[in-house]
């Protein structure tokens, strides 16, 4: 098993080390999101970069919180993923995993793109279900998913033969609850920001109705309600790790009506200030 760590013991990618993170990780795609998280913290302990990996740990309080930019798709959340699982259920002089596991809470906050009309404009939308429309939970054995919105999933969608099969996991239930006041659905997690979520410049598309099967899938009253491109990731690996995982995104975008935010920041502003209230 390999323990995936610089010269110096920290992981490869992240550069960072058990201590410079906490049990309560938020996760942003933008490394400038990080900042926008930590200047609510009473004190900051660590602040760490590489490549698109921004690390901020600190304190509200006696509460210890990690902001961590993981970049954009479900590629950069399997490094962020694994590598925040290595730091603290290996041992890393002997390789093995360790017999007593610790869980981290993962919060995504993010951007996303609703596609149901009566979705507002800067919004939130917590998804109770992540549906990954790319092929990265396949590379990965034991893999557990919703079955019943699975089957749903393969009945009503004509998804062609020569593309990965969609897959289905749920949010952790109890870092959900916290969230019962907003709306709620499934988001599709796209492998590309182009084709894979409807939109065309030049390229013809090789599924041509995508946006409207997705938009009239229904199971007992749950939709499909956004787009964005980590959730399916972060639930899917966080479920065979052993971890609560939850993603909240601010609506800046309605491919529906073709209506956009006009100030995100502000609305990206009001999630942070949400979210830190009702976890931290």
């Amino acid at each position: 098993m390999s323990t995936n760590l610089n010269n110096d013991n920290r992981v490869y990618h992240l550069n960072i080390s058990k201590e410079h993170i906490s049990k309560d990780i938020f996760l942003v795609g933008d490394q400038r999101r990080v900042g926008e998280i930590s200047k609510h913290f009473d004190k900051i302990e660590y602040q760490i970069a590489n490549r698109e990996f921004l690390t901020h740990t600190g304190y509200i309080g006696k509460k210890k919180i990690s902001v961590i930019s993981t970049g954009i798709g479900t590629d950069n959340i399997d490094i962020v993923m694994n590598e925040l699982d290595s730091l603290i259920n290996i041992d890393h002089e002997s390789g093995l995993e360790l017999k007593q596991k610790t869980c981290l809470n993962l919060i995504r906050l993010g951007t996303s793109g609703a596609i149901q009309k009566e979705i507002n404009i800067d919004s939130v939308v917590v998804s109770s279900y992540g549906m990954g429309i790319d092929n990265l939970m396949y590379f990965y054995c034991n893999n557990r998913f919703d079955n019943e919105i699975q089957n749903a999933i393969d009945k009503q969608l004509q998804w062609p033969n020569f593309l990965s099969k969609p897959y289905v996991y749920a949010a952790n239930k109890k870092l959900l609850s916290k969230f019962d006041d907003f709306i709620k659905g499934i988001t599709v997690t796209a492998p590309g920001f182009y084709a894979p979520q409807g939109r065309k410049i030049r390229i013809p598309h090789a599924i041509k109705n995508l946006n409207e099967q997705l938009i009239n899938f229904d199971y007992n009253g749950i939709k499909i309600t956004n787009f964005e491109m980590e959730t399916s990731a972060l639930y899917g690996l966080a479920k065979l790790l052993g971890h609560n995982s939850l993603t909240l995104c601010t609506i800046l975008a309605n491919r529906a009506t073709n209506k956009y935010s006009t100030n995100y920041k502000k609305s990206i502003n009001k999630l942070i200030v949400c979210a830190l209230e009702r976890l931290v």
